[in-house]
């Protein structure tokens, strides 16, 4: 289809927007039909957008003096840094019929997962928009970010990375090989030459590591035969082992202004919502916005949130309301050669930035970095407090420190929860349902296949009418140091059951130093890597309690959860040559009940059979739509989920 370029004129022709931050150009590179003209209820069909927005960011500017390397960036002739985002808009081809709420997704790494069936029927306009600077690959949304530069002279810094493979490897991208470096451009070694970098490999991740001669590697690409010299792709004689972990230390180059994404996210949104010319396919029609993050995004969220970007130039609230979904932490996009993609695992990663205090949605005081702050401090400032619902799995304990975010830092006491915040955990699940139960070769067993995601979706219901309507959403529903659902690892009332490890291994965590010119509070600066270890200032990370079956107590309990076929954990062990010992992931165990008494017994299986709770196929569908209609009542999961899960207990062959 023909280019349609629409051009958003300045300030003295259209008195619009100020001479900061803005959106200077839309540049629409296609528009079609959704679904072949799909109709969604009475909303009707949708168009699909794509295109390209242009902006411009005052480097001086207050709103946007907090970005990373912003004034070593180069400048237009205004003076301004620009960039250009990629993004995807649906909306509704009537849009008399939309429902005002703009629904804006952060895309995960580049992904614009499709909108869900149940929201566009509700008259949701969606958008995602590129904010990740440093990825590659195709159909991914992009932004397009400058290099800092020092006065025109390269900008050089020493990186730490990490590689953990799932299959023997000859070569890895620089950028790593877990959760930082999937589809991350990798940073250029300034130097080719090995002896200015260092490889080591560990076994556990608080191992010393034993370093790698300089003879056994080099920066090359051999993984199509022949090795070729790269500046990107680090080899090793006899490849990199899924067994270890392998730690890389090298001087980089040409770091890119990451945080202009904070700045291309408010800005778009700003644009949709606010402007009133012709060039906005939304103008006149957005009434409210919504942002959810899942993952990385939700990690992005809180940043965004902690960093004042929820407030335009103009000071107009950019978000009402937000679900951060299965995130605990802050990203580093707005670090000098930051990798906004980190995770922080018990075995992966443990030494990158991103989970440093400030925990807590309210204004705490964390007495072991001896840091004040809170992810809403800023916007109470502004005074634009959004409503906020942070949803969970199990897997966030366990592997990311969850606990943090509601208690105090030695797990004594549970902290008050802002009245505009909603925290839901849901019990016995993973950071990602798997959709069947096929055998998980880094853990040996079934992935967890307790699905969140009915429940989740009754909670974006929730969100759009607690920000739309000013309706109250259902109660937080977390587990707590005050009645006991919230307790340390080896504590929690784990049951042993035949050929499964507990060891009550949790990815704790300890004050690290990366150094004076990181200012670790904000997650901005320099960081200087390894980080140190303060060893003598730990936190005491708590996990979900469980009941008899080895599930969870606490928070709020899905279908599956209340009425389960076998044990569901967030949690779930390496088994031999993966790291043997350590946690998997972000993956858990489904550990399936014994069909009858006898097979129990035979296996020495603790819990009861599925004969012995349900006795037959009937007993289970009506406990299956018992529980459905009281989570009808409850708000937690819509009709027609319901509907759709009881057919499946109906079709369920577990007692044949």
């Amino acid at each position: 289809m023909k280019k349609i370029t629409l051009f958003i004129l300045f300030l003295w022709t259209i008195g619009n927007y100020s001479v900061s931050a803005k959106i200077t150009k839309i540049e629409i590179l296609k528009q079609e039909s959704y679904q072949n003209g799909r109709v969604f209820g009475n909303v009707g069909a949708f168009v699909r957008i794509t295109g390209l927005a242009y902006g411009e960011v005052n480097p001086f500017e207050a709103h946007n003096k907090i970005i990373q390397d912003i004034t070593l960036a180069p400048r237009n002739s205004r003076g301004m840094v620009e960039y250009v985002t990629e993004f995807v808009m649906l909306k509704p081809v009537d849009m008399s019929k939309s429902n005002g709420l703009l629904f804006y997704n952060v895309p995960n790494r580049g992904n614009a997962y499709g909108p869900d069936t149940t929201l566009m029927k509700r008259g949701y306009v969606f958008l995602w928009g590129g904010w990740q600077g440093d990825l590659y690959g195709d159909n991914k949304l992009k932004i397009k970010v400058p290099v800092a530069t020092q006065n025109g002279k390269t900008i050089m810094g020493r990186l730490h990375t990490e590689f953990v493979v799932n299959d023997p490897s000859p070569t890895v991208p620089l950028s790593g090989t877990t959760f930082t470096g999937q589809f991350h451009q990798p940073y250029e070694t300034a130097s080719l030459d090995p002896k200015t970098a260092r490889l080591t490999r560990k076994f556990n991740p608080l191992d010393e590591p034993i370093e790698i001669p300089s003879t056994e590697w080099s920066f090359s690409d051999c993984s199509k035969g022949d090795c070729v010299p790269s500046t990107t792709q680090l080899s090793l004689k006899g490849g990199f082992d899924p067994n270890y972990i392998y730690e890389f230390q090298y001087t980089a180059k040409n770091p890119l202004v990451l945080g202009l994404g904070l700045a291309a996210t408010r800005d778009i949104v700003d644009f949709c919502r606010y402007d009133k010319s012709v060039q906005n396919p939304l103008a006149g029609y957005v009434k409210k916005s919504v942002a959810i993050g899942v993952s990385q995004c939700g990690n992005f969220l809180r940043t965004f949130l902690h960093l004042g970007f929820n407030a335009s130039e103009k000071n107009q609230i950019i978000f009402d309301g937000l679900n951060v979904h299965v995130a605990t932490r802050k990203t580093s996009v707005n670090i000098r050669f930051g990798r906004p993609g980190g995770a922080g695992l018990q075995h992966e990663e443990i030494l990158f930035a991103g989970n440093e205090a400030p925990f807590t949605w309210n204004i705490t005081t964390d007495p072991l970095s001896g840091t004040t702050g809170g992810i809403l401090e800023n916007c109470a400032k502004q005074g634009f407090l959004p409503k906020i619902m942070h949803t969970l799995s199990s897997t966030e304990y366990w592997q990311m420190r969850m606990s943090l975010r509601t208690t105090d830092v030695y797990g004594k006491t549970d902290l008050e929860i802002p009245k505009n915040v909603r925290i839901y955990h849901f019990a016995s699940t993973q950071h990602g349902p798997a959709p069947n139960e096929n055998i998980n070769k880094i853990t040996g067993q079934s992935n967890n296949t307790n699905s969140f995601n009915d429940s989740w979706r009754a909670l974006h219901v929730a969100l759009e009418q607690w920000v739309m309507e000013g309706k109250n959403p259902p109660a937080s529903q977390y587990p707590k140091v005050a009645d006991k659902t919230l307790a340390k690892s080896t504590e929690i009332g784990w049951q042993t059951l035949p050929n499964i490890p507990f060891k009550g291994l949790v990815d704790g965590y300890t004050v690290r130093d990366f150094g004076k010119e990181f200012q670790a509070k904000w997650m901005t600066g320099i960081v200087h890597e390894p980080a140190k270890l303060i060893k003598d200032k730990v936190y005491t990370v708590l996990v979900p309690a469980v009941d008899q079956d080895n599930n969870e107590i606490g928070g709020l309990h899905t279908l599956t959860r209340r009425v389960p076929l076998g044990t569901y954990t967030g949690w779930a062990l390496r088994i031999k040559g993966y790291g043997e010992g350590n946690l998997a992931p972000l993956e858990g165990y489904f550990l399936p009940f014994a069909k009858t008494k006898a097979e129990r017994l035979v296996k020495n299986d603790p819990r009861l059979s599925l004969e012995e709770r349900y006795g037959n196929s009937e007993h289970y569908v009506s406990l299956v739509k018992k529980a459905a209609e009281e989570m009808v009542k409850e708000g937690l999961i819509l009709p027609e989920d319901a509907e759709r899960e009881i057919k499946k207990a109906e079709n369920n062959s577990l007692f044949e």
